[in-house]
């Protein structure tokens, strides 16, 4: 596996996770606010994973081919 196809399904993967949660908190399935801010600060940390992965690969691949799934 080259380093564009970990970046793809490592991309696609925190893109699932964070839509998964979205999910969540727009629905109100959250049960307390326990539960909420534990699922926000996952959320910044999965954009903020998917921002450092972006960066790192700057110059080396299109951000289309991290995208694309």
């Amino acid at each position: 596996m080259d380093i564009v196809d970990f970046s793809q399904k490592l991309y696609k993967r925190l893109k699932e996770r964070e839509d998964d949660i979205v999910l969540t908190l727009t629905t109100g399935a959250v049960s307390n606010h326990e539960q909420y801010k534990q699922l926000v600060g996952e959320l910044q940390g999965l954009s903020y994973t998917k921002d450092q992965i972006k960066s790192l690969l700057e110059g080396k691949i299109d951000d289309e081919d991290i995208i694309r799934t």
